[in-house]
């Protein structure tokens, strides 16, 4: 595989996209005489996928125009918003149940590689789906990975993406994009109503969230509200635009009377349900306090981790990693003198360290974005010593808006859109320097970048429409540790053992997801047992986990699927060195794994072992 060309384009991979408007019709016309009725054999295989593509970006626009491909045909749903009442989700289900069948039905012989594995993410993913729909609750991911069983609550819910999505995500480059951000607009009420609906519903089924999380999710709608009231974020992009977008202010006008009138009503609608919820919240953090829970958080497991794992094998194997680490942590910590203590016992004193802390404020801010950009500039210059088929990212570092970052996690990333117009993005949380360590930020800047997140998504990006949609917890964050690992392994912390300690320490941390949220969710853990086990264990800093770890009774099961995934492309690695013997390829291997794209760990296996047979001395 060392011959793999490295200047496949954008281009080529949008080149199949178009002209197929007509085909994206099939699944309102198989609705109409029967879902499930196969569509006709005479579609190539390409065809089949983009049709079953663009069944779902039907009900998902908002991703069409984060991956750039609402232009054309299918300029439409730059105007569209997701459907979320329970009728909306009805109908999402029964497409997805549609294009299921289509996927399972196409024959199947004579099929690239590719194609086969498009084929087989297809089924994983949309019966994964399907599952979780078929539960009486919950805000249930297609391809993607937040799994949640809450609506509305600190993380989750249009107040937090859409003003970020409009901000962001949606363009203003002419008249026709500014008409397109009103549409949307205009359908922001409609989808705050249909949220509500679901709210009410699942608190009469006696699904509350806990107590601490509504505090949370009510301070957020507040400022989200007040945000609104003032003309803030999703009028200012008008406002910002140029003149060409907006000539005489008017969009921007009409936007803040939608905004002040009928969006900000809805924020309110909203916020009066979460104090209604708040009335009868308690303090249980986990799924086993729910109405079945115990089947939610089994699915969540699933559809987090791509497997069959029970949450005490989850939770076993988190254990048994964490010891792993540990062991590797020991040596070096003794040999910067840190001798005394347990491992988080050192690494707590580590943290506490003055010399690997930021100042505190803006001037500590601006040194963390300083630092994160001169670690993107090394990796990037490192790629290709670990890959044969080479991409340039378009990247850009941004802080996470001050109104989320009290709900939001240390950092995320992701990659750009399929065309290129929107860049991958490194979204920092900067409430407070103290997340952030000089050991460990250069780790997390290769996780949510270079080789992590950015890359990978700049090759799926690549793959054939459905395959840039479809993402899989496991291998996304997987591959994200596994980037980790590169940039040790390409020598980041050659010169600097403290910063090899930050990594250890992060695969460590992904260990103790394993536990605790397994912990919180099936083993009736309480919230400060969930902290206490980060900080006393791993050393973890206390103000970092407690965010984390309300994420995982947000998001259950989706902290497990980072180690295990991880562990899972290094279990692959193992065997193709081991299969393979002097014929293995370091670079190769790396190829084969990010070129087969994000798919469920069962399909990661196939991938591999059509590499080792093709590659068999």
């Amino acid at each position: 595989m060392n011959d793999i060309p490295t200047n496949f384009t954008r281009r080529q991979a949008l080149a199949g996209l178009g002209g197929v408007s007509a085909l994206a019709l099939l699944p309102g016309c198989a609705q109409q005489a029967g879902l499930g009725a196969a569509a006709p054999v005479t579609l190539t295989p390409d065809e089949m996928l983009d049709q079953i593509a663009w069944a779902l970006l039907e009900h998902e626009p908002e991703r069409a125009t984060s991956l750039g491909v609402d232009t054309g045909e299918h300029a439409d749903l730059r105007s569209r918003l997701t459907d979320k009442t329970p009728e909306g989700v009805a109908a999402y289900a029964a497409s997805l149940r549609w294009g299921l069948e289509q996927a399972r039905s196409y024959p199947k012989e004579g099929l690239t590689d590719e194609q086969r594995t498009s084929f087989d993410v297809i089924e994983s993913g949309y019966s994964l789906a399907l599952d979780g729909m078929a539960l009486p609750y919950g805000d249930i991911p297609v391809g993607s990975w937040r799994t949640a069983p809450y609506v509305v609550i600190q993380n989750v819910g249009a107040y937090l993406d859409l003003p970020r999505f409009m901000d962001s995500i949606h363009p203003l480059r002419d008249t026709d994009d500014a008409e397109a951000y009103i549409a949307r607009i205009e359908a922001i009420p409609g989808v705050l109503a249909g949220e509500l609906e679901r709210m009410k519903s699942a608190r009469a089924m006696g699904v509350v969230p806990p107590d601490f999380l509504i505090a949370k999710a009510t301070g957020q709608m507040r400022t989200t509200l007040l945000d609104a009231m003032e003309g803030g974020t999703l009028v200012a992009p008008l406002e910002k635009a140029d003149t060409t977008v907006d000539p005489d202010g008017s969009y921007a006008r009409r936007a803040q009377e939608i905004v002040t009138t009928q969006i900000a009503p809805g924020f309110e609608a909203q916020l009066a349900e979460l104090f209604a919820q708040q009335k009868v919240a308690t303090g249980e953090p986990g799924m086993y306090a729910r109405p079945r829970g115990e089947e939610w958080y089994a699915w969540a497991l699933r559809s987090s981790t791509t497997t069959t794992l029970s949450p005490d094998e989850v939770h076993q194997q988190g254990l048994e990693e964490l010891d792993a680490l540990h062991a590797r942590m020991d040596p070096i910590l003794r040999e910067i003198g840190f001798t005394s203590g347990t491992v988080g016992e050192r690494m707590q004193a580590l943290g506490a360290d003055p010399r690997y802390q930021f100042a505190e404020g803006d001037p500590g801010r601006a040194e963390i974005m300083s630092f994160i950009e001169e670690r993107i500039d090394w990796i990037k210059a490192q790629m290709p010593r670990a890959f044969n088929t080479l991409v340039d990212p378009n990247l850009e570092v941004r802080r996470i808006p001050p109104a989320e970052e009290v709900g939001a996690p240390g950092a995320y990333g992701g990659a750009g859109s399929k065309d290129g117009t929107i860049p991958g993005r490194f979204w920092i949380n900067l409430r407070t320097t103290d997340l952030h360590r000089k050991y460990d930020l250069a780790d997390l800047t290769y996780h949510e970048t270079i080789p992590g997140h950015v890359w990978e998504g700049e090759y799926s990006n690549r793959l054939p429409l459905i395959r840039s949609i479809l993402a899989f917890n496991p291998f996304s964050e997987g591959w994200a540790l596994y980037g980790e690992q590169l940039a040790d392994e390409l020598g980041a912390y050659d010169d600097y053992k403290v910063g090899r300690l930050g990594y250890l320490q992060s695969l460590a941390f992904r260990a103790c997801r394993m536990v605790v949220d397994t912990g919180l969710h099936a083993k009736g853990w309480s919230r400060d047992k969930a902290v206490d086990f980060f900080v006393t264990r791993n050393g973890s800093k206390r103000a970092e986990v407690e965010g984390e770890v309300d994420r995982y009774c947000s998001w259950p099961g989706q902290a497990t699927g980072y180690k295990l995934g991880h562990s899972r492309i290094v279990d692959q690695r193992a065997r193709a060195q081991r299969e393979l013997g002097g014929a293995y390829d370091f670079k190769a291997f790396n190829d084969a794994v990010v070129l087969g794209g994000n798919v469920p760990m069962d399909v990661l296996e196939k991938n591999v072992g059509r590499y080792i047979a093709a590659n068999s001395p």
